[in-house]
């Protein structure tokens, strides 16, 4: 990330990552940041914008005493190397340049280690590490020390009183150096919000990596076969384990509805806790209806039961959209998973036409339903006199248990 003006200027340069899109600054004052302190990255793309100052700082911030384990492994030179650093009079790979044959692998971590300090100038770490990626200098334990102070920077980012903004531009400058922040930092980010009662702030960055096409080194594919796990899916995945299956569902829906094009493995995860919010649904309904029955609360009032109907119609509403997008944009394996959810809903709902078309659903794409499955829709119709579906499900059900005694004789 080399400097290439006369000294008192500023600079621009692009990374140059193959493996991350480009969302170049839409103002001026995109790109002017302030020198990363604490850190604060704020840009959107690969640009960086770095003062050089012709005076050396009041004081310099690293004393020989404050090395606990670098005394007598390090040399004047590192010592040198931080001042000329700190000054930030050069580019830093000129004074990095000058010393190469003088700094030891072990100096050099150390220069990372000392500029990732919390209240130091951050950037020039980057700076550091992109030289040393240049250079050919970075081995496993240097990578792995890199990446331990770039999640570092993240737990400070987000621990404190920062934008998403703020933690969408560091992994961005993480990629331009050699660090391509993949998937698994888009959880750790994601988990690290969750875990800190940042609920909404999670579903802002996750929504803002979609709206860019990806962040760092994680891009968004545009194909429709991605069924791998993705942001939409890993955040949706965390509000149905706290519960908040509705707020699952809306999220993925809405992301879809603004043209984002989230993973297809995320319909199935709304679906899921469609099922969920089915049967918490359904046992409700069914007290209501037992605590009636004992007088132990009065009939429900229309407005009441018009509510519980309008509320049964969003989950199927929402069940059939998400599944047609899981059946057209995913693989014939995501369409049998689609179908299963979509079955369950339709049982727990007590909807027994829906679930028999299901089941039969099933069985075209080359899935022979299990006995449970067919007792269930069963009971469904049955329940609901539905006596033409019961005679096609007996008729199945005894279709299903001559073609199991013939494969179990055939076996002998």
């Amino acid at each position: 990330m080399a400097l290439l003006i006369p000294v008192g200027g500023t600079s621009f340069h692009h990374c140059t990552s193959p493996r991350r899109m480009f969302f170049p600054p839409s103002s001026v004052s995109d790109i002017q940041n302030p020198i990363f302190r604490n850190p604060c990255f704020i840009r959107l793309g690969c640009y960086s914008w770095r003062p050089l100052r012709s005076s050396p700082s009041a004081t310099l911030r690293f004393g020989r005493t404050s090395t606990t384990d670098a005394e007598g492994t390090v040399g004047e030179c590192f010592f040198e190397a931080i001042e000329e650093l700190e000054r930030m009079v050069r580019d830093p790979s000129d004074i990095l340049t000058e010393m190469t044959e003088r700094l030891s692998s072990r100096e050099l971590q150390l220069v990372l280690v000392y500029f990732a300090e919390e209240g130091r100038d951050s950037y020039c770490a980057l700076e550091v590490f992109d030289w040393l990626r240049k250079e050919n200098r970075v081995d496993g334990e240097t990578m792995e020390l890199m990446v331990s102070i770039a999640c570092g920077w993240i737990q400070r980012i987000i621990g404190g009183d920062h934008d998403v903004d703020d933690v969408v531009g560091l992994l961005n400058e993480m990629d331009c150096v050699g660090l391509e922040p993949g998937f698994n930092m888009l959880e750790k980010v994601v988990s690290l919000y969750w875990e800190r009662g940042k609920k909404e702030e999670a579903v802002v960055f996750v929504k803002d990596v979609m709206r860019r096409r990806g962040v760092g080194a994680f891009a968004v594919h545009d194909t429709g076969e991605n069924e791998r796990g993705g942001p939409v899916g890993y955040l949706a995945w965390k509000m149905v384990l706290d519960g908040n299956y509705m707020g699952a569902v809306k999220m993925v829906i809405e992301i879809k509805e603004k043209g984002l094009k989230p993973e297809v493995y995320c319909y199935l995860i709304a679906l899921t806790a469609l099922v969920k919010e089915q049967k918490e649904l359904s046992k409700a309904l069914q007290w209501l209806k037992s605590s009636i029955k004992a007088n132990k609360i009065d009939t429900l009032d229309e407005d009441s039961s018009a509510h519980i109907h309008r509320y049964q119609l969003e989950l199927i509403r929402a069940s059939i959209k998400l599944s047609e997008w899981a059946i057209e944009e995913g693989s014939s394996r995501m369409a049998l998973v689609a179908h299963e959810k979509l079955l369950a809903i339709y049982t727990c709902a007590g909807f027994g036409l829906e679930a028999e078309q299901q089941l039969w659903q099933l069985k075209l794409l080359g899935k022979e339903p299990d006995r449970e499955l067919y007792d269930a829709v069963l009971a469904t119709c049955a329940s609901q006199n539905e006596v033409r579906a019961v005679q096609r499900l007996l008729v199945g059900i005894e279709f299903r248990s001559v073609e199991h005694r013939k494969k179990s004789f055939h076996g002998y």
